[in-house]
This record gives C-alpha cells, sequence and structure tokens, in this order.
C-alpha cells in the first residue's frame, strides 16, 4: 500500500463516533518495548539501529492485524509525508526527527501504527474513536503478544519491560483519550481541570501530545504511572477520570446556555461566519473556529451531519494536508488561501447554525416596568 492509497480515505476513528462521541474523539493505547542485547536507539549508531529495523519491521509487517499495510522506512519519506503522518497521529514528532534506522508500519484503517526505533525500539499503538480504552487495549495487546513469540524482549522479572526513558519501565503503556472540551474553556474552568487531573496521576498535554498546545479546545488526558501498577487498573482509572471530565463539559455547556445563552449563539454564529466567508485562515484560528462549529452540532444548533464534515476539517485543515492537497508547496500566507478556501468549499454542504433559537435582549428597568 502506498502512503496516497493510505491517506485517500478518512482516518477511521474521525470517519465515525463511538461511546461518548460528542465529547471523546478517541482513545489511544501505546506500548513501549525493547530488544534484549541492543543499545537503546539513542544509543545505537546508525548499523545498529538498522540491524534492529532489520528484525523488526517483517516482523510486523506479518502480523494478521498487518494484512494490509503501509511500511516505510523514515529515510524514504519526504519532510512533507512525515507531517501528514504526524498530523494524523499515526507517527509522534520525535519519529519524524529521524532518519536512517527508523520506520513505521500502519495498517489500511490507520487504527494500528508501530514505530520502529523512535525513542523505543518498538512504540506499538492503536486508536479508536470515542471512549473505548479497553477495546483499545485488547487491540495492541494482541499485537504486542505476536510479536513477543518472535522478538525477544528485554524484561525484568522485577521492574517489567524495560525502556528508554524510566518513566515507561513497567507495563511500558501510555493510555489516553482525546476530548473536545469548549465548555469548560468557555467558562474558565480548564485550569481547575487541569490540576485536579494531574493530583490524580494523569497528565493533560495539547493536540499533539508533550509539550504542544491545546488547539482547537482538544485535550489529551492520560496516565503518568506504569511501574507498580497493572494495565487493567490504569485503564480502570483514567477510564473513570475521562468519564468525570466529560461530565463537568456537558454541565459546563448547559450552564453556559442557561446562564449566557447570547454568548454561545455568538460565538457559534462568528465561527460560521468566519469560516464561511474568509479567504485568509491560518491553523489555529481554522481549527479554534471549528471547535466552535462542534459545538454548535452537539448543542443541536447544527445538523448531526455536520459532525463527521467537520471532524475531517480539523485534520484537513492542517498545514500539511493543506499543502498535500494544493498538490505543490506553499508558503504560509499562500496555504492560509488555501485553506480558507478548502473550509469555503465544504461548508457550502453545511447548512447555517439555527440561531432563531436564542432568547430575546434582556429587557431594560422601565421596559420590563
Amino acid at each position: 500500500m502506498t502512503l496516497d492509497q493510505l491517506l485517500e480515505r478518512p482516518t477511521e476513528w474521525i470517519a465515525s463516533e463511538g461511546p461518548h462521541g460528542k465529547i471523546v474523539l478517541s482513545s489511544r493505547v501505546r506500548l513501549a518495548r525493547n530488544l534484549r542485547g541492543h543499545p537503546f536507539p539513542e544509543w545505537a549508531n546508525r548499523t545498529r539501529r538498522q540491524k534492529v529495523l532489520d528484525i523488526v519491521m517483517p516482523a510486523v509487517a506479518e502480523l494478521p492485524a498487518m494484512k494490509e499495510h503501509f511500511a516505510a522506512t523514515m529515510d524514504s519519506l519526504s519532510a512533507l509525508d512525515k507531517q501528514l503522518l504526524v498530523e494524523r497521529h499515526l507517527i509522534s514528532r520525535v519519529l519524524s526527527a529521524r532518519n536512517h534506522g527508523s520506520g513505521v508500519v500502519i495498517n489500511k484503517e490507520e487504527t494500528i501504527s508501530v514505530m520502529i526505533n523512535e525513542e523505543d525500539h518498538l512504540r506499538m499503538q492503536a486508536v479508536r474513536a470515542g471512549l473505548q480504552l479497553q477495546k483499545v487495549f485488547r487491540m495492541i495487546d494482541k499485537v504486542d503478544s505476536e510479536l513477543e513469540e518472535q522478538l525477544d524482549y528485554a524484561f525484568s522479572p522485577r521492574f517489567g519491560y524495560l525502556t528508554a526513558c524510566p518513566t515507561n519501565v513497567g507495563t511500558g503503556m501510555r493510555a489516553s483519550a482525546m476530548l473536545h472540551l469548549p465548555g469548560l474553556v468557555l467558562s474558565n474552568q480548564m485550569g481547575q481541570v487541569i490540576q485536579a487531573v494531574n493530583k490524580l496521576g494523569m497528565a493533560v498535554r495539547g493536540l499533539h501530545g508533550e509539550g504542544t498546545e491545546a488547539q482547537g479546545n482538544l485535550f489529551q488526558i492520560s496516565n503518568q504511572v506504569t511501574l507498580g501498577e497493572k494495565e487493567s487498573e490504569l485503564l480502570e482509572r483514567l477510564d473513570k477520570v475521562v468519564l468525570q471530565i466529560v461530565e463537568h463539559e456537558e454541565n459546563a455547556r448547559l450552564t453556559l446556555l442557561e446562564k449566557e445563552p447570547n454568548r454561545v449563539y455568538d460565538q457559534i454564529g462568528r465561527a460560521y461566519g468566519v469560516l464561511r466567508y474568509a479567504h485568509h485562515l491560518d491553523s489555529k484560528e481554522a481549527l479554534n473556529l471549528l471547535s466552535l462549529l462542534r459545538m454548535g452540532v452537539d448543542l443541536e444548533l447544527i445538523p448531526a451531519s455536520g459532525r463527521a464534515m467537520v471532524d475531517e476539517l480539523m485534520m484537513l485543515s492542517q498545514p500539511a494536508h493543506v499543502k498535500r492537497a494544493a498538490g505543490r508547496n506553499l508558503g504560509a500566507r499562500e496555504r492560509d488561501v488555501w485553506r480558507a478556501e478548502l473550509i469555503r468549499g465544504r461548508l457550502r454542504e453545511l447548512a447555517a447554525p439555527a440561531l432563531d433559537k436564542q432568547p430575546a435582549p434582556p429587557q431594560s428597568e422601565e421596559e420590563a416596568a
């Protein structure tokens, strides 16, 4: 499978809606593994990294779950190709900076991705739409078990799986959920939520993980502890935390509608107006405005059929996807023009928000009398 064939269809977890899909876009579980007797990628020279790649890539490609797949070495991909895969959450920014001796294998649905010689010899992940942490874990656990029959993992009876970073030692598992939280952001409650989540041993990160900004009101909630607990315990606790955040987000939206309805309608109406008619949009502005449209769908101000379109535009409006749509390299300003044109064209198919539901303007004391 070529990269163009992989990218010609929407990512599975964006094209479908899972449990609690109004707020939870996706669930992901990532496992870190290393081969016994081989230095970690950061400590390995070019020859030793290539040796690991030659061992791991064929083993991954032959798995039943990867029957139809895209596989590539990092040095065979262009900078644009790498950025496309980063934007689709199929590889990390760390792997995108690698060249010789690193690679990736991705199944055709884009639900399973195995990175080779990133920070660890293997970083394998599974992802699904909505809140499905247990299901996603079972998917990647099956891949892991099948690979462990072929590969000699670095494992300690005392510490568990050995990893390049001490924070991953043990289960080697990072589970996360991508949440859309405009209600908590608009009501200025996000800071309190982050503090509470951190106290529970969880981390809150931006759209593309550690060190990235939470654009589009999108946040990743993930576990921080990997040592001394079973995978099932970590997943259960994360699931409970996510469900609590979902409840807080739902309450925040209802409160905003009850106490500040005009503000909500104004935000959604302005977002639609700018996106529908703008001729220049940078990626950050586009993502933030699309986030408000998505909330408009959730509040039934925009037809439910619009959610899939908005979710897809959230990805297609990112820089590398805009360049790919243009078919050539674009400067930043030209890219912003292309992005605006792309969004305008798609939004012609979407009905304007039904803002006639908004309440009448508040009366003055004299009018009320």
